[in-house]
């Protein structure tokens, strides 16, 4: 089961915290801090395999990809396949550099709620539900076309409307 997701800057600050297992929130910082405190060690061209035992328990791990001033992080227990996982990482940042024409901080910082929304459809309660980045590129168009036709829509009648606005 896959038990949190986390993208990371380069300077230690949490652009996404979303975790699939209860994590008291005060705890959430402390977590955040061993994570990057452990990533940022770490040299270039090593393995993108971490054990995570000491940070979430016996028998997690974690997997990242760094990218530009990012760390792209999955923390998964023992059911799962650490090169699906690697696989995972990778779809999320293709889908999200297909959301923003090569993602970067900013357009986290600024669009999360299309980066919750990409990572809702590829994961559901610490499962994977969707490993196509084309279908969830299709699934958050329509969600965003739905919001955009629902934000358009007014509730109040067109006779009434049009009677104050003069």
């Amino acid at each position: 089961m896959i038990q949190a997701v986390m993208v990371i800057s380069t300077l230690g600050k949490p652009r996404l915290l979303k975790f699939y297992n209860f994590q008291d929130p005060e705890k959430h910082q402390e977590l955040v801090r061993s994570v990057f405190q452990s990533l940022s060690a770490r040299p270039e061209g090593v393995s993108n395999f971490v054990e995570a035992d000491a940070i979430f328990g016996p028998g997690t791990k974690l997997v990242y990809k760094h990218l530009a001033t990012l760390y792209f992080i999955f923390v998964f227990d023992s059911s799962e396949n650490e090169l699906a996982m690697l696989d995972l990482v990778q779809v999320f940042v293709e889908t999200l550099n297909r959301c923003f024409k090569n993602v970067c901080e900013l357009d986290i910082v600024f669009n999360f709620n299309k980066l919750h929304t990409v990572l809702d459809e590829m994961i559901l309660g610490g499962q994977v539900i969707e490993t196509s980045s084309e279908q969830i590129m299709k699934s958050v168009e329509e969600i965003a076309r739905l919001e955009k036709q629902s934000s358009t829509t007014s509730l109040i009648p067109k006779s009434i409307s049009e009677r104050f606005s003069r």
